[in-house]
């Protein structure tokens, strides 16, 4: 899911080497990602109205529905 997460992101920003994505285990079955982008690129990670960041959050929910897990997708703006 990690991989996802991160996945997405390259593909939505001009630096793709700024994207960063930590995973924390909060329990048995829910996993909390933190997406970290450039300064510059955090605007179209978020998206008009948070709809980017919202499309990608309901994304990550099906695939780890698929393993049977809760995933939340948090926006560090560091």
């Amino acid at each position: 899911m990690k991989e996802f997460v991160e996945m997405m992101a390259k593909h939505l920003v001009d630096q793709p080497d700024g994207v960063h994505v930590e995973e924390k285990v909060v329990s048995e079955n829910k996993i909390v990602f933190t997406l970290k982008v450039a300064k510059e690129d955090i605007g179209k990670v978020i998206g008009k109205q948070g709809k980017t960041a919202q499309a990608m959050r309901v994304l990550l929910t099906a695939v780890a529905a698929k393993d049977g897990k809760k995933a939340i997708l948090e926006i560090a703006d560091k």
